[in-house]
């Protein structure tokens, strides 16, 4: 017999469309969960539901902490409270320090940070209410160590699991738990397009820009989307609710 642990449990999945947020949406949907995936691209969102990856979609901007009321109230109105709320939409801004403008790093926090906080704070609330929760955000090993021409990346990535940390403390004695997975390099659309522009500036090989990429993982290899989704899926689960305001690294053994 299939082995459905988070049935009965609704999750809502940012950036679900595409990459790792399809792969955790799929998970859960697999694991028996009812699964909206949200983000700003209808078209993505619906061929995850066609494929089999979610059941409903909403199409909103992280960012606008209005509209993301909004959509949880609609996801709620069709599938019931939140219980499981994966905060995976972002996004990279490449360039050197001293040409990052303060615009640079705005957009990086609006994205990476307060995409996470919108949404929690959109669930919060019913998941205290009901004694049950859980908040996982997709951050980064960005948000444990530098690297070079990401500053502004690496310090909004950093704030989320400032604010993992922070949260899960207030959250401790009511039943919800806040954790972060931070994934190094990952086989998505993404970074396949960061290995173009890579090839672009610097002529080199598909083979020789893998390799920068790769390099800080010990493995050797980009980490696949499925991986992520596992750890996602066991920290929604029963068996990890001691574990809170955690960070696990997926990543080869980089951190």
């Amino acid at each position: 017999m299939t082995m459905k642990p988070l049935k009965g449990r609704h999750a809502l999945v940012t950036g679900g469309g595409r990459g790792i947020g399809r792969a955790i949406a799929a998970s859960l949907v697999t694991a028996g969960a009812t699964v909206t995936v949200a983000g700003r691209s209808a078209t993505s969102l619906e061929q995850a539901i066609v494929q089999g990856s979610a059941h409903a979609a909403a199409v909103v901007d992280v960012t606008d902490p209005q509209a993301v009321q909004r959509a949880v109230r609609e996801a709620v109105d069709r599938y019931g409270p939140v219980d499981l709320m994966i905060a995976n939409a972002g996004a990279a801004a490449s360039a050197p320090f001293m040409k990052s403008g303060p615009d640079v790093f705005r957009q990086m926090l609006d994205v990476n940070l307060l995409g996470v906080t919108n949404m929690a704070q959109a669930v919060l609330g019913t998941m205290t209410e009901r004694g049950f929760g859980r908040i996982v955000a997709v951050a980064s090993t960005a948000g444990l160590k530098g690297y070079p021409y990401v500053s502004a990346y690496c310090a909004a990535k950093h704030a989320v699991i400032g604010f993992v940390r922070a949260l899960a403390l207030e959250t401790a004695m009511t039943g919800v738990t806040v954790n972060a997975v931070c994934p190094g390099f990952t086989d998505t659309d993404l970074v396949a397009e960061s290995l173009e522009r890579i090839m672009a500036k610097t002529n080199r090989t598909r083979d020789e820009a893998l390799g920068e990429l790769v390099k800080h993982n010990p493995q050797g290899r980009l980490i696949d989307p499925s991986e992520i989704a596992d750890a996602v899926l066991w920290l929604c689960g029963d068996g990890a609710r001691s574990v809170t305001g955690q960070a696990i690294v997926v990543a080869g053994g980089e951190i």
